[in-house]
């Protein structure tokens, strides 16, 4: 256990965290996803949903602010269009740890395309289907920086 890191970030969790540069994205994926045959990196966060995982990552990584999209979400049904609950958790989730950053919705081919080529998979027990969102991993500026 760390002071400030969530209990659910295993050693593993945080060495892929950690290792993965500006750019590199994570996928985290709901219980039905085909995670071990896509994953080049796989990280079990059994027993856990998606929601709170997704909080404890976004907690300790950046999303990358010099791309116009770094958040992408699955869609129900394939269709970017339509959106389920979960999906809505998510967004509130994003909303609140990297402000400003609007969740894309990718159709289902797109999405399994961006999931597959990730520098790594989280593999949840979400039982909601279409309960998956990539992250891409940005910077964290210098303190001396003025942007942040």
């Amino acid at each position: 256990m760390l002071i400030g890191i969530p209990a659910l970030l295993g050693p593993e969790f945080l060495a892929i965290l950690r290792a993965m540069g500006h750019g590199d994205e994570i996928a985290l994926v709901d219980g039905n996803y085909p995670a071990e045959q896509q994953a080049q990196r796989l990280i079990r966060a059994d027993g856990h949903h998606l929601v709170p995982v997704l909080d404890a990552v976004l907690s300790v990584l950046p999303v990358d602010d010099a791309v116009p999209r770094a958040l992408f979400r699955a869609s129900a049904k394939g269709d970017p269009l339509l959106a389920d609950p979960v999906h809505h958790e998510m967004e509130a989730i994003c909303a609140r740890r990297a402000p400003g950053r609007k969740v894309v919705a990718l159709a289902g081919a797109d999405f399994y395309a961006r999931v597959k080529a990730a520098h790594a998979i989280v593999a949840t027990s979400e039982p909601r289907l279409y309960a998956n969102i990539i992250i891409r991993k940005g910077v964290i500026y210098p303190p001396e920086s003025k942007t942040s």
